[in-house]
């Protein structure tokens, strides 16, 4: 995959949320990246680990996480093409989580001595990867109120919309169908049931005529259910300049 093409999803966000200007546009198309292939399943990077450089997802999907002493493991994010879920990295020196691929996925590395240096010299592009950081943020405390006071298929729906709404950004949305590529063991991760519960969340939002997952991509049967369902508000995303 040619440099350029992985930079555009980054560049496509960044236009929608912050605003960019053409002239930091040229900056960021500017920057080396390394090119690297990684199967499903694959550490990005490893809680404890010193990065030295943040990763930009250029095709696929990604996910931050915590495993406690039994091998359990909650995902606290799903990341998609555009986005570089390590960003913190740059100051944070310690990885304090995990970040895995959840499919085969390129991936285009900057280091972080790029970084610090285009941040010194284009101050608003260091001021929309903190604003990055903010919403990033603002999508983990949407995510702890998600796990710990909606029941499981007002989970899984929330997850759901939140996952297409950053999608559609990227011009990833067909119709009323979006990837999601994600097992049933992994849903059970992110919404912090069993694989089992997962199972059955799904086959009652099928059966309700809600939507349906099939093969890692969501079909939404009914729009207005699908949204009740959620309790989905969107501002939390701040996809917009104003917001």
């Amino acid at each position: 995959m040619p440099t350029d093409a992985i930079r555009a999803a980054l560049v496509r966000r960044l236009r929608v949320s912050s605003g960019i200007s053409d002239e930091d546009v040229r900056e960021i198309e500017a920057l080396p990246i390394a090119v690297r292939q990684y199967r499903a399943e694959t550490p990005v990077v490893r809680d404890g680990a010193r990065a030295t450089e943040c990763c930009l997802i250029a095709e696929g999907f990604c996910a931050r996480s915590k495993t406690i002493a039994s091998g359990r493991r909650q995902i606290l994010s799903i990341h998609i093409p555009g986005e570089i879920p390590d960003l913190m990295s740059l100051f944070l020196h310690v990885m304090d989580h995990d970040l895995t691929t959840l499919t085969p996925s390129t991936l285009g590395f900057i280091s972080h001595e790029t970084l610090q240096k285009l941040h010194r010299r284009r101050p608003a592009v260091a001021e929309m990867f903190w604003r990055d950081t903010l919403i990033d943020s603002a999508m983990f405390r949407e995510w702890i109120v998600n796990v710990g006071q909606r029941p499981a298929p007002s989970r899984l729906a929330h997850v759901m919309i939140e996952l297409r709404e950053r999608l559609r950004v990227i011009g990833a949305v067909d119709g009323n169908s979006f990837e999601m590529p994600l097992t049933q063991e992994q849903i059970g991760e992110a919404l912090g049931i069993t694989a089992v519960h997962a199972n059955r969340v799904i086959k009652l939002l099928r059966q309700d005529g809600i939507v349906d997952l099939h093969r890692g991509r969501v079909t939404v049967l009914d729009e207005r259910k699908f949204l009740e369902l959620a309790d989905f508000d969107g501002r939390y995303l701040h996809q917009s300049p104003t917001l």
